[in-house]
C-alpha cells in the first residue's frame, strides 16, 4: 500500500533544503537534524535512523519511492525509530562523520547513506541503498529495520558497546589519516621525488584507450588532471599533457558531455564516457570549465576553448540566480525516469530535422534505431568530425555550421519537455569555484561578461552570506544559514585572490585578509599541524571532522594550503607559508600512498617546488592599455602566477612586496615580469609582455 499525498506534511515542511522538502510529504515522521530528535530518541529509548542524501541523487529518489512513500514501511520506521533526514550538501560535517562510520562497517559508501545510531548519536550499523525486497546476499529494508529494532531491544548493551568501539575506531582513523603511517619517514620525499612518484602512479592507472583513470564507473577527476597538467608545465613531460588532453577530448565527445546545452553530467556508468549518470552538479562544471580553460592556455587547442566556453555558458544560462549566485544541481530524473530529458529516439530527431540533416546528425552523434540507453540515444561523437566531413564530402567549417543549427533545433524542442528538478540552494564553496573559473576565463578569453559575472557573484556572497564577521554556507529564498566550513572559506579566498589578479581592484585585498584570518582563527590546530573542517565553536558531533582527501571537490585542507601559499607570496606572509608547509610535510606519507586522493594538495606541493612567475602592473585600471597588460598576463598557462597591480597614485607597496619601487614609465601603464622580485626590463606593450611570459612558460622546468 502506498500513500502518495498524506494529509499532513511532516516536520521537513518547514525546512529550506530542497532535498528535505522532497521528503516533506512522506508518511515517515522525519525530523531534521536537531537536538529535539535525539531528545525524542532518549525519551522513547529507541535507535535513530539517519538518512543522508541530496536532491539530485537518483538512488535517493528510488529509495524514497520504494520505502519512504510506503505506508507500511513508514509505520515500521515511525514505531521503531526516530528518523532524521540530512542534506549532505548543507551539512558536509554530518555526512563526513557518518560516511566514515558506514565505510568502516561495510567497506563502501555512497548515497543514500543509511546509518543507525544510539540516542547519543553513535553509529552501530549502516549501509547505503536498501531494496524493498530481499536479493541474494542483500536483505530488504524492512528486514534490516526488524533486525535492528530487535537487536536494540534484546541486546542493547552489546549495541551500545559496539557503538562505543566504532566511535573509538573513528577517532583513531581520523588521527591516522591526519598523519599517515609513512609520514614520519617521508619528510625527505616531500619534494620532487614525491611529485614524480605521484605522477608515475597516476600514469600507471591511465586508460590510454578511453582516457581517464580506471574502469567503470568513470569520474572526470578534474583535481587529479589539474595536478598532471601542472606536471607538464613544470617539466615539459609530453606524457602528462597527453593524459590530460586525451581525457578532456574523450569526455567532450562522450555522452557525459551535454552536446546541446553544454556542461557535464556527474559521471559515466561505463569506461567509454558514453552513458552518464545524468545529474549535473555545479562543482563538476566549475572545476571542468577551469580545467578545459587551462588546457587551452597550455595548448592553444580551439576545441578545448570551445568546451570551456560552452560549459560556462551553461552555468550562466541554466544555473544562475537573479541575485548573481549559482544554484547547486540539476536532477538526473524527469517525469520519474532517469535521463529522459536528455535522450532521443530516431523518430523524435526526424520529426525536427529534414531527411538530409537528420541523416547527417544521426551519423555524427551515434544515433541508431535501437539506441544506446534503454531504447533511446545518448548523444555522443563516436567519430572525429574531420573523418565524418571527408566521408560526407563536406568542409569542416560547413559541417560545424550545419550541426550547430541542428543542435539548436533539438535544444529548442528539449526545452519544451518537463525539465529535471533544479536544486536552488546556493553554497559558498561551489559558487567560489564558479567565480574562479569565470574570472580566469574573463582574462584568458578577453570576455568582459565572464569577469563581470564573477564580480557580481562575489558581491552577492559577501553581502548576502555573511553574518557579522562570520560566513554562512547556504542561501535560499532570501535567507542564509548554517555556519560555513573550511572548504567555504578556503574556496572563497582563492576566488577572491584570482578576481583581484584579474581586476587589480584593491577592494578584494581586504576581503582576502579577512578570509585568511578566519581560516586560522576558526580551523587551525597548531598542536596537530592541520586544519579541521568545522569551526572550533561549531556543533559538537561524535568526532570533529577533518578530511584531508579530495572527493568530488577538493578538500578544505588542500584549498586552504593553496590559498595560504598564494597569500604568503603576494603579501610576504611568513606565517602563512609556515602553516602551509607544515600541512604538506604532515601529509607527505598519505600523498605518497594515495596520489589519486590528494590531487589539489599535490598541486600545492608543486607550487612550492617551482618559482612563481611574478607580474607587477602599474597603471590606471580604467585605462584600456592597463587592461591589455592584464589580459596579456593570462594568455600563457602559468599555474604559479602571482599578479599584483596598482594605480600610480596607490600606496600598496607596504602590503604587497612585488609592487615596491615599481612605477609607470613615462606615464604609460607598465608591466614587470619578475622572479624572486628580480625583474626583467619593464614593458609598456601588451605584445612584448606576452612574449616575455611565453618565454617564461617555456623555461620553467624544461
Amino acid at each position: 500500500m502506498h500513500l502518495e499525498n498524506p494529509v499532513m506534511p511532516n516536520r521537513l515542511a518547514s525546512e529550506a533544503s530542497p532535498y528535505l522538502l522532497q521528503h516533506a510529504n512522506n508518511p515517515v515522521n522525519w525530523y531534521p537534524w536537531s537536538p529535539e530528535a535525539f531528545d525524542e530518541a532518549r525519551q522513547r529509548d529507541v535507535p535513530v535512523l539517519l538518512s543522508i542524501g541530496y536532491s539530485a541523487c537518483h538512488w535517493c529518489h528510488v529509495m524514497e519511492k520504494e520505502s519512504f512513500q510506503n505506508t507500511d514501511t513508514a509505520k515500521a520506521m515511525n514505531e521503531g525509530f526516530v528518523n532524521i533526514k540530512v542534506d549532505r550538501e548543507e551539512r558536509p560535517d554530518i555526512d563526513s562523520v557518518y560516511m566514515k562510520a558506514v565505510q568502516a562497517m561495510t567497506g563502501h559508501g555512497g548515497w543514500p547513506l543509511t546509518a543507525f545510531l544510539t540516542p547519543e548519536g553513535e553509529p552501530f550499523y549502516g549501509g547505503t541503498y536498501f531494496p524493498p525486497e530481499p536479493h541474494p546476499g542483500t536483505a530488504s529494508f524492512r528486514q534490516v529495520l526488524e533486525a535492528i529494532e530487535d537487536a536494540y531491544r534484546e541486546r542493547k548493551d552489546d549495541v551500545v558497546r559496539n557503538a562505543n568501539d566504532l566511535r573509538e575506531l573513528l577517532e583513531q582513523s581520523s588521527e591516522e589519516q591526519s598523519v599517515g603511517p609513512m609520514a614520519k619517514d617521508s619528510s625527505e620525499m616531500i619534494g620532487f621525488d614525491l611529485l614524480n612518484h605521484a605522477f608515475g602512479f597516476l600514469d600507471s592507472r591511465f586508460d590510454s584507450g578511453h582516457g581517464g583513470f580506471g574502469t567503470a564507473p568513470k569520474f572526470p577527476q578534474p583535481v587529479t588532471l589539474e595536478f598532471i597538467l601542472r606536471v607538464y608545465a613544470r617539466t615539459g613531460e609530453r606524457r602528462a599533457l597527453e593524459i590530460v588532453t586525451h581525457t578532456l577530448h574523450a569526455m567532450a565527445r562522450g555522452g557525459i558531455h551535454d552536446h546541446l546545452a553544454g556542461g557535464f553530467h556527474r559521471y559515466s556508468v561505463d569506461a567509454r564516457w558514453l552513458v552518464p549518470h545524468f545529474e549535473k552538479m555545479l562543482y563538476d562544471n566549475a572545476l571542468l570549465a577551469r580545467l578545459y580553460l587551462n588546457a587551452f592556455q597550455a595548448t592553444g587547442d580551439p576545441d578545448l576553448r570551445e568546451i570551456a566556453e560552452r560549459t560556462l555558458e551553461h552555468l550562466l544560462t541554466d544555473m544562475r540566480s537573479p541575485e548573481g549566485g549559482f544554484y547547486s544541481a540539476l536532477d538526473a530524473d524527469s517525469e520519474g525516469e532517469e535521463g529522459l530529458y536528455y535522450v532521443w529516439t530516431v523518430s523524435e530527431i526526424r520529426a525536427l530535422l529534414d531527411q538530409e540533416e537528420a541523416g547527417l546528425f544521426e551519423h555524427c552523434y551515434g544515433v541508431s534505431e535501437g539506441g544506446n540507453f534503454e531504447g533511446r540515444n545518448v548523444l555522443h561523437l563516436p567519430h572525429g568530425l574531420t573523418s565524418v566531413g571527408e566521408l560526407e564530402g563536406l568542409k569542416l567549417e560547413d559541417l560545424h555550421v550545419r550541426l550547430r543549427e541542428a543542435r539548436r533545433q533539438l535544444l529548442v524542442a528539449r526545452s519544451l519537455r518537463e525539465p529535471p528538478f533544479r536544486d536552488e540552494k546556493i553554497l559558498v564553496s561551489w559558487n567560489a569555484m564558479v567565480v574562479r573559473a569565470l574570472a580566469e576565463a574573463g582574462a584568458v578569453l578577453r570576455h568582459e561578461g565572464y569577469r563581470q559575472a564573477a564580480v557580481d557573484c562575489l558581491d552577492f556572497l559577501l553581502t548576502s552570506m555573511k553574518s557579522g564577521n562570520r560566513l554562512l554556507r547556504c542561501y535560499k529564498d532570501g535567507v542564509a544559514r548554517v555556519d560555513a566550513f573550511l572548504e567555504d572559506y578556503s574556496a572563497l579566498g582563492n576566488a577572491l585572490l584570482t578576481t583581484y589578479e584579474v581586476t587589480l581592484d584593491p577592494r578584494w585585498l581586504k576581503e582576502i585578509h579577512w578570509v585568511t584570518d578566519q581560516i586560522l582563527d576558526l580551523f587551525w590546530d597548531d598542536e596537530e599541524g592541520l586544519l579541521f573542517d568545522s569551526p572550533f565553536d561549531g556543533e559538537a558531533l561524535i568526532i570533529r571532522p577533518r578530511d584531508l582527501m579530495d572527493n568530488a571537490v577538493p578538500s578544505g585542507n588542500s584549498l586552504a594550503v593553496e590559498l595560504l601559499l598564494r597569500t604568503s607570496h603576494l603579501f610576504g606572509n611568513e606565517r602563512h607559508l609556515e602553516i602551509a608547509e607544515r600541512v604538506l610535510k604532515r601529509e607527505a606519507g598519505m600523498m605518497a600512498r594515495f596520489p589519486s586522493a590528494f590531487g589539489r594538495l599535490l598541486s600545492a606541493l608543486d607550487r612550492t617546488m617551482t618559482l612563481p612567475t611574478e607580474i607587477a602592473i602599474i597603471g590606471d585600471r580604467e585605462d584600456p592599455r592597463t587592461e591589455a597588460l592584464v589580459q596579456a598576463s593570462w594568455k600563457s598557462y602559468l599555474p604559479n602566477r602571482t599578479l599584483a597591480g596598482a594605480s600610480p597614485d596607490e600606496k600598496l607597496s607596504h602590503s604587497i612586496p612585488l609592487l615596491y619601487k615599481r612605477d609607470a614609465k613615462s606615464g604609460h601603464p607598465t608591466a614587470y615580469v619578475c622572479e624572486r622580485y628580480a625583474c626583467k626590463a619593464p614593458v609598456i606593450d601588451a605584445e612584448a609582455l606576452e612574449d616575455q611570459l611565453s618565454q617564461r612558460a617555456g623555461e620553467v622546468g624544461h
